[in-house]
């Protein structure tokens, strides 16, 4: 499997070895993300233009494209220099003119002589109520009509790209793909009614009508499945290679469990024991686990964990927890710590801070086996710190960790199982892309007696009534978020709008009980500032988007976002569950900018109408298109060039299932389904996926 199959050479060679294309212009191609002849092929038109052959030009609307046959009449070269070219016609019911500018005389008199008969295409137009096409498309001889496609496909372009080589080019490139055996399950092809590959291309670049640009035509819902196809088969390839490599079998006994479970003061929810119970499944199991906990702000996420960490300790081994910040960490140390003293578990934090003797102190304990869970950050990575028997490795916040780190993770301890934490909703959709290696459990329930939270639009004109309320409220003891407004995306901008804002609130409110935190100050001025705040010292904190993750004050009743128009959906549910984590009602204040679009209006709609995050998460992706909603350029989601995340859901549901049935028939991709498999993905650039069956 070391190389790609000779027949697809000619699809990765140069994109001058296409006709019609020179050196010079192949230089233009990259800047469409256009390297070789394979990604021509996956790129569709976008619109398409109706050319179908009519009797007369008063058929159709005007202004419009129209084709029909015509007889040459008289041509009027131009009178003075730079003046127009005109040339008299006359279809079966009217005259009109065609005009050129700029025109070569001897060229128009040789390509349309007077008295012969051409079939031109061209947008016409009434001016000074004569009928004039300028610069014609198209002009052939009657018996060379069907040259003009009656539907003709527009492509999208770059500076000196034009359609005329866009088309030439996608066609030299649709005579290089080879013939290649289907990857595609039978039945799945026969029930979606999908052609051939080769017919999918040919078809999606010469579309007969409208209907065949859309995302459902067959032609393209085969091609988009084609590509998400390739990228769950890398996933569950990456899924199988972790697989194979056995776990550790961590066998529950409950007897901590039941501790913990009989002094909390309410019931885990549905959605919580569901969880638990899967986790525990994979544990037991001899295959190492991979599993992804998603749940809302507030879903309890904590007690899913800390049960995960218990069956490591129940079958005598111990587990890691590790947060993205020593903020994070701290505080997960805060929220386990009473769990831990009711199940007479030993827990312990470890971050960068541990120096000297303590540190080396708490590795020792670490690696004779008296700390039976750990707490930490990415110093946890770090190689002098031994285990002597890591079960689970617990990572909170996905995001900040690709496949690459989910697999370092697992390899402290004789392969832990690895189960990962995220406060995002992600639609699912967007969850496949991003873990599809991975098994999902989901908490889509709160627990009982968390209070909602109040949400109001308010707009930047009442700045000073909303200050007048932070004092109210700072009276009462409480505290206040501050968010301050997004700045075309530059920190230094950020970082002067949180500035000001600081410097207003001060001189408002008084000297020492505002703080600020932003993305500019080094991390120990940040964990300071968060730490006077989660003392109670300061009463208003400051901040730009930081403190979207996971800190906890439960003291914080009121969160202002400014300018919250300009934030994403699933970014504002996040920023407003920092509040409400205590027993007092909360607020969440969204200040906007008047006069707002419609889509900052609806956003700001759907935030105040529910606190579902999973609800925000669609609405989100509907509203924004992937790539926004998880800034695609740090993200694990791939670019799709035809497949659409929105549109073809249901398809990437499909490819995982049918990428891991493919893979549990034919592990090695050997047999002649699987053989075409490869071929897939080295036609989709999936390189990465090759690695692993050749290292398997």
């Amino acid at each position: 499997m070391s190389g790609r199959p000779a027949s697809l050479f000619p699809l990765f060679a140069g994109l001058e070895t296409l006709t019609g294309v020179g050196p010079k212009t192949a230089k233009l191609f990259p800047q469409m993300g256009i390297e070789a002849p394979r990604d021509l092929l996956f790129t569709l038109p976008h619109t398409g233009i109706d050319r179908h052959l009519r009797g007369s030009i008063l058929d159709a609307i005007l202004p419009g494209v129209v084709t029909v046959a015509v007889t040459i009449g008289e041509h009027s070269p131009p009178r003075n220099r730079g003046g127009a070219y005109r040339i008299h016609v006359e279809d079966n019911q009217t005259s009109f003119q065609l005009v050129y500018f700029h025109a070569r005389g001897d060229y128009l008199a040789k390509l349309m002589p007077t008295g012969s008969r051409r079939v031109i295409s061209g947008r016409i137009e009434n001016f000074d109520s004569i009928a004039q096409m300028i610069h014609p498309d198209h002009v052939v001889p009657e018996d060379e009509a069907s040259e003009i496609p009656v539907f003709e496909p527009v492509y999208p372009l770059t500076a000196g790209v034009t359609q005329k080589l866009m088309f030439k080019a996608t066609r030299g490139a649709l005579e290089q793909v080879p013939q290649v055996d289907e990857w595609i399950d039978p039945n799945q092809k026969t029930q979606s009614e999908w052609p051939d590959f080769m017919h999918a291309l040919t078809a999606a670049h010469a579309p007969l009508g409208q209907e065949d640009l859309g995302a459902a035509s067959p032609a393209r819902e085969r091609l988009a499945y084609d590509e998400l196809m390739a990228h769950q088969l890398t996933l569950a390839l990456a899924r199988q290679k972790e697989r194979r490599v056995h776990g550790q079998i961590s066998q529950a006994t409950g007897k901590l469990q039941s501790k913990v479970l009989a002094n909390l003061p309410y019931r885990p929810t549905g959605a919580q024991q569901r969880a638990i119970t899967e986790i525990s499944n994979d544990m037991a199991l001899s295959d190492r686990m991979n599993r992804l906990l998603q749940g809302d702000v507030g879903s309890g996420k904590t007690l899913v964990a800390f049960m995960a960490l218990l069956v490591a300790v129940e079958a005598g081994g111990q587990g890691v927890m590790m947060a993205p910040t020593e903020i994070l960490a701290r505080q997960h140390l805060e929220g386990l710590q009473p769990l831990a003293e009711d199940a007479g578990v030993v827990l312990e934090l470890l971050t960068g801070r541990d120096k000297g003797k303590d540190r080396v102190a708490k590795l020792a304990a670490l690696e004779r086996g008296d700390i039976q869970i750990l707490v930490g950050t990415h110093a946890v990575f770090q190689p002098d710190v031994i285990f002597k028997d890591l079960r689970i490795a617990i990572v909170d916040e996905q995001h900040r960790f690709g496949v690459r780190q989910r697999l370092e993770l697992g390899k402290k301890g004789r392969n832990a199982d690895v189960l990962v934490m995220t406060a995002t909703p992600i639609p699912r959709s967007l969850a496949l892309a991003q873990y599809g290696d991975m098994d999902v459990s989901v908490l889509d329930e709160k627990p009982p007696g968390r209070k909602p939270i109040r949400t109001a639009l308010v707009s930047t004109g009442r700045m000073d009534e909303v200050v007048e309320r932070l004092r109210a409220v700072m009276g009462e003891g409480r505290q206040c978020y501050w968010v301050c407004p997004l700045v075309e995306e530059s920190e230094i901008l950020d970082l002067t709008a949180a500035e000001e804002r600081f410097k207003h609130l001060r001189a408002v409110l008084g000297e020492g009980v505002v703080g600020m935190v932003h993305g500019q100050m080094p991390p120990a001025d940040k964990d300071a500032a968060m730490a006077k705040f989660q003392a109670g010292k300061t009463k208003v904190l400051v901040a730009t988007t930081v403190i979207e993750v996971g800190v906890n004050v439960p003291n914080a009743t009121i969160m202002v976002i400014e300018r919250a128009e300009t934030f994403g959906l699933a970014q504002l549910h996040q920023l407003r569950g920092r509040v409400g984590r205590g027993d007092a009602a909360s607020t969440c204040l969204l200040m906007y900018q008047t006069p707002m679009s419609q889509t900052g209006q609806r956003r700001l709609e759907v935030l105040r109408e529910t606190e579902d995050g999973f609800c925000i998460a669609e609405t989100d992706l509907q509203m924004r298109g992937a790539g926004d909603v998880i800034g695609v350029a740090q993200s694990g989601v791939p670019r799709f060039r035809v497949a659409d995340m929105e549109k073809h859901e249901a398809l990437m549901a499909i490819a995982q299932s049918d990428a891991r049935a493919l893979l549990a028939n034919d592990p090695e991709l050997s047999r002649p389904r699987g053989q075409a498999a490869r071929v897939l993905l080295w036609l989709m650039r999936q390189d990465e996926a090759i690695r692993f069956i050749s290292v398997g």
